[in-house]
């Protein structure tokens, strides 16, 4: 006899999923058993919103399905924000859930829901299993349907009954049309269309490349840099699309972004999409012509019809390497970058060094800037390699201020809040990014608000032994933080809506969640603290969360530094 628990677990099994994510409970317990028995590693959350954050992360980083496991009813709803971060990112997730047995349906059954109803519409398959032996079939197609076309969310429904109920059926015979999945199918591009794209490329005057997180997705790295470096190509990333190229490289732009989408006449738009990130494609000069490589036809186009006509369809690695071929064949001259461009990189990345090398006064609070130069210089000097270390991001400034602050060259090596901005992904990306390699440093650099999502996940990376270094930068407050003078009022002034607890011990709470914590209010502490650190990582895999006492930021509006300044409405 065998039951249905076993069934789902030896289905993943022979799909080769390595981990779950998820939060268990009756009756999804018996299935997480079932998948520690087979050796399927399961990582327990302390909540659905968290899990579902990681296993969309780790779907992204091995380019495969991540797998969430949660209880049904409000576990699934709990679960929704990861589902719907997962379908805007494109990145590829299974969910599994427990509902109840078919013989509670319609009766206020335990945490009764209609869950695939609920889900159907936002996910790319919904189903429910009637017997065990459906349960094999229907899994491997959601687990297919995941990342085969454009990566999304699907569901399968698991109801108790089916999950606790045993059945003498042949296993390995049902098992047999089951197997590992390795790759997404690929396709190349229209020939007649990359002759259409390398014809305008080659009459351009200011040719920009931009590279979205599509791109590291896509393992397109090394047919990019023979584009760009061959062909003296300006290039910009998008916050997620950093070290596809090296950031060190002289062609990169970053440092005149605005300049550089103002100036461009012919932009290669490389698995990155025309959204809020790329000002919607507003701040190109008119007249702009678009070339969209993306496996994802709906895209072609987006905020842009007339790119249409040069929009090449087909998997970017591929792609890339046709276009590549294209210039070549007809002797492409390249075009020196605009000395515009270049003497406004100059002066900006001058500017901005002032920033950095500003050592901070005693008792001044220090600034984003000032910290993350004194964290990236420890990072240089520690024994952990570049190409081994992840940087995740989130919050407003945090997050902001980072992206041009730890200059990357290898891919998929930043992780932030991505395409919809999402807040509470950074300690569940951090710990996807662990578990997908466990040998990386991963440094999650956390707004005190956006620590406050997530943070008794805590005690889940201490569980789990995943050492990593987290930083809180402790502003008080939201964007920034409020005048102290508030705090000490009894009944007059409320306090602003973006203001937080002045003082919060957040690395008093990592020690009662099982890791070190250091408090750190001036460089000489932060330098202390982010080596001790790194030493206690590299020699005990231990974690550690640095509380930072930042500059509270009062001085400066409050504003979002990716929103157009005039409305077009």
């Amino acid at each position: 006899m065998v039951s249905g628990s076993d069934v789902i677990a030896q289905t993943l099994e022979r799909l080769e999923v390595d981990t779950v994510f998820g939060i268990v409970g009756i009756p999804v317990v018996d299935v997480a058993n079932a998948l520690i028995a087979r050796g399927i590693r399961f990582i327990a959350f302390r909540n659905e919103q968290a899990a579902s954050y990681a296993a969309s992360m780790y779907g992204y980083l091995k380019k495969k399905p991540g797998v969430l496991l949660v209880v049904g009813g409000p576990g699934v709803v709990h679960a929704t924000p990861g589902i719907f971060n997962a379908n805007s990112n494109a990145w590829p997730l299974l969910v599994l859930a427990g509902s109840s047995s078919f013989t509670e349906n319609h009766k206020g059954g335990f945490q009764e829901l209609d869950q695939v109803s609920y889900l159907s519409s936002e996910t790319k398959f919904s189903s429910r299993p009637f017997g065990i032996t459906q349960v094999p079939r229907l899994i491997e197609q959601a687990y297919r349907t995941s990342f085969f076309g454009k990566p999304g969310t699907t569901y399968v429904d698991l109801p108790a009954n089916i999950i606790q109920d045993e059945t003498d059926v042949n296993l390995p015979q049902l098992l047999t049309t089951i197997g590992p999945i390795h790759e997404a199918p690929k396709s190349q591009a229209d020939p007649s269309k990359v002759i259409a794209a390398a014809e305008i490329i080659s009459r351009a005057k200011s040719p920009l490349v931009i590279i979205g997180k599509g791109a590291a997705y896509g393992d397109a790295s090394e047919s990019l840099k023979e584009l760009v470096y061959t062909n003296k190509l300006g290039f910009l990333p998008t916050p997620m699309g950093k070290g596809v190229l090296p950031d060190e490289h002289d062609l990169n732009l970053s440092s005149c972004r605005s300049l550089a989408l103002a100036s461009t006449d012919v932009v290669i738009l490389c698995g990155a999409r025309l959204n809020w990130i790329l000002h919607s494609g507003e701040r190109f000069g008119e007249g702009t012509k678009i070339i969209s490589i993306n496996n994802q036809a709906e895209e072609i186009g987006y905020n842009s019809s007339h790119s249409t006509k040069y929009g090449l369809y087909g998997d970017l690695d591929l792609v890339v390497k046709q276009l590549t071929h294209e210039l070549k064949s007809r002797n492409y001259k390249p075009v020196p970058i605009l000395t515009t461009l270049i003497n406004k990189k100059h002066d900006n990345t001058k500017r901005a060094s002032i920033k950095v090398d500003r050592v901070t006064p005693r008792g001044e609070l220090l600034s984003y800037h000032r910290v993350y130069k004194i964290i990236r210089d420890a990072i240089i000097a520690s024994p952990f390699p570049e190409k081994d270390t992840t940087i995740v991001s989130e919050g407003a400034n945090t997050m902001d201020i980072s992206r041009t602050s730890f200059p990357l060259n290898y891919p998929s090596k930043r992780l932030d809040a991505g395409t919809n901005a999402t807040m509470g992904v950074g300690l569940p990306y951090a710990i996807a990014a662990k578990v997908a390699n466990p040998n990386e440093l991963v440094v999650a650099l956390e707004g005190d608000s956006a620590f406050g999502f997530t943070g008794m996940e805590l005690e889940t990376i201490a569980r789990n032994k995943l050492g990593m270094i987290i930083v809180v930068m402790n502003n008080s407050g939201i964007y920034h933080g409020s005048d102290p003078s508030l705090y000490d009022q009894e009944n007059s002034t409320p306090l602003p809506s973006t203001a937080l607890s002045q003082n919060t011990r957040y690395d008093l709470v990592a020690q009662g969640l099982g890791i070190n914590g250091v408090l750190v209010k001036d460089e000489s502490e932060l330098s202390d603290a982010i080596n001790g650190a790194l030493c206690s990582l590299k020699n005990k895999n231990e974690s550690t969360l640095i509380n930072v006492l930042i500059d509270l930021g009062l001085k400066t509006k409050l504003s979002f530094g990716w929103q157009n300044k005039k409305s077009k409405l």
